[in-house]
């Protein structure tokens, strides 16, 4: 468990504690028993202490009712993988170029290791959980994707088919499903996979109340650095056209865009930010950027 340095602690009252709980009860209400997706990477994945914080949200909703699903990528250590196997890394339009050895090196990276370490974190942490990637059911079918060029990326899948059955028979069972973001071709062959698309994908395919797409800075900015916490859809993909989102923050509207107009309510988030998640969920303010799904803009 975490721990803080007492002398680092701001004194809380318990009638403080009490209150903080019973603001937080109207956002459980609202969400208990609903699905919620979210996509570990960046920091919160790579520094240990905010990826603990990060398993304790999802365990502490999973035990008031809601039912999250985590996605995670791995991006830095396939890097760190692929370098020490002296294999080059290249990036386009935020999608990492994998050829045959390249994909060998992701599939062992995201399914045989970080997968089980955070399945076995959430175990320690007092939750239940089971790692799948894509090829499992199969729950990912993906067609080969070209970059915005028409470059060849390789072995990079954009996904076709969501199969939610292996996924929805985890919850079910009380368990935190943990999605590497490892797809299965039509030609049998593995695909990696953005997990910023898994993520956005599942999320629609599952009905899920929330899909929370964890980044490194505080959320969308606009071109002076402030940030837009709130976008429609049409100016989500008005910045994807205009060139304003660059790198890894286009995927992550893409997957957000395709989420939010199937009803979703998309939040991309600072993982950095201590206990975002839950700032999220359980407050009023909130943090971040939010993309309004269209079913409810529609209606206003």
């Amino acid at each position: 468990m975490l721990t803080t340095p007492p002398d680092s602690r701001l004194p809380i009252s318990p009638a403080l504690r009490a209150q903080i709980l019973v603001e937080a009860l109207p956002f459980i209400r609202r969400f208990h028993g609903q699905i919620l997706v979210v996509k570990l990477g960046g920091h919160a994945m790579e520094d240990p202490v905010a990826r603990e914080t990060v398993l304790q949200d999802l365990v502490l909703l999973r035990f008031v009712g809601l039912k999250p699903v985590l996605v995670h990528g791995g991006g830095h250590e396939i890097t760190a993988m692929a370098g020490a196997l002296g294999l080059d890394t290249k990036f386009v339009a935020g999608l990492r170029v994998t050829d045959e050895k390249t994909m060998e090196v992701a599939k062992m990276v995201l399914t045989g290791k970080i997968t089980p370490d955070l399945v076995t974190a959430i175990h320690r942490l007092g939750g239940r959980a089971m790692g799948l990637s894509g090829e499992d059911g199969p729950t990912l079918l993906v067609r080969r994707q070209l970059g915005p060029q028409g470059e060849d990326l390789g072995f990079v899948g954009m996904v076709e088919e969501v199969n939610p059955e292996p996924v929805l028979a985890l919850t079910e069972r009380g368990l935190i499903p943990v999605m590497a973001s490892v797809g299965l071709g039509y030609d049998g062959l593995s695909y990696n996979v953005n997990a910023d698309t898994v993520a956005g994908a599942l999320a629609e395919e599952l009905g899920a109340a929330k899909l929370l797409l964890l980044t490194d800075v505080v959320g969308v900015q606009g071109k002076g650095g402030e940030l837009l916490s709130r976008l429609s859809v049409e100016r989500a993909e008005e910045l994807l056209r205009d060139g304003m989102a660059t790198e890894g923050m286009i995927p992550k509207l893409e997957a957000a865009c395709t989420a939010a107009r199937a009803g979703v309510a998309v939040h991309i988030i600072d993982g950095r930010e201590p206990h975002s998640i839950l700032l999220e969920l359980l407050t009023e303010e909130g943090v971040g950027t939010m993309i309004d799904p269209v079913a409810s803009t529609e209606g206003e």
